[in-house]
Parts: C-alpha cells; structure tokens; sequence
C-alpha cells in the first residue's frame, strides 16, 4: 500500500482509499518511512538527533510498532536530509488535520464521536493542536477517519 509519493509529507500523504484502509495499516506505512530512515541514516545517527532510547529505534528498525508520539516520528524522520525539520513537519501536519476536517465539515466534537468515542473534544483539541502529546496510532486513527469523511 502506498500513501502518496512526496517522502516529506508522510502524515499528510493521501490516504487512496480510506473506506478500505485500517489505521493500523497507515500507521504501519508511517513505521516503514520510519524504518527506512533508521537504515539509511544509521540507529546511532538517529538516536542522537532524535534523543529517542536505542531500544525504541532498534525496535522500528526490526519491523515493530513501539509506542512512539508524533514529535518522536518527527524527530526521527528530520534525522534525514531528505525531510524538514521536524517542527516543520508537525506543524504541516497540524495545518493536514484541520484544513482536512474543514473540507470534511468536521469539528472537534464530531471527529472525537467519529473516533469511537475514544476521546473526548478537549483533550483532544490540545492533541491536534501539539498541546499535548499525540501517540502515532493516535494519529493514524484521526488521519484515516478525517480521509474516509472527506468527499474532496
């Protein structure tokens, strides 16, 4: 499966057929542009930009989904030339989400239903706006089910 094709916007590349597409496997996909990082860049050279433990890269690298935030995906990914700097990314990430929920004419209270009921408005606000940690599962949720709302 493939998200897109532009390596910088791994979060926000477009999900081809989200009706069809689990979380689980966006967030696999997010994991692989991870691993791949890792093996280009090298654990060590990934472990000390991202100031991530050895055991959380190693894990990525064998193919594992350790609990990982979105800034720790960030960082791991800005360890490479080939993606910005990771507050560059979070907050292209940030901007994905809402201009996404506002084509799909979705609001907090909406996406926060739309999740299972998994959260609640507030909390989760605070997380789509980088006020609070985001787990990357957290986000492949919220990534699939704003795509699958979205009629554009």
């Amino acid at each position: 499966m493939t998200l897109g094709v532009v390596p910088a916007c791994v979060f926000t590349d477009e999900i081809q057929t989200p009706a069809e597409t689990t979380a689980d496997a966006v967030r696999a996909q997010y994991e692989a542009t991870l691993a791949d990082v890792i093996e280009t860049v090298g654990s060590d050279a990934v472990a000390a930009h991202a100031d991530i433990d050895a055991d959380t890269i190693a894990a990525l690298a064998a193919g594992d989904s350790p609990t990982l935030t979105v800034t720790e995906a960030a960082d791991i990914l800005a360890a490479s030339d080939d993606y910005p700097p990771a507050d560059t990314l979070q907050a292209e990430l940030q901007d994905h989400v809402m201009l996404q929920m506002s084509s799909a004419v979705l609001d907090v209270d909406a996406l926060a239903r739309g999740l299972d009921g998994d959260h609640d408005a507030k909390p989760l606000q605070q997380k789509l706006e980088g006020r609070q940690p985001m787990t990357l599962a957290e986000y492949a949720r919220i990534h699939r089910y704003v795509a699958a709302q979205n009629p554009y």
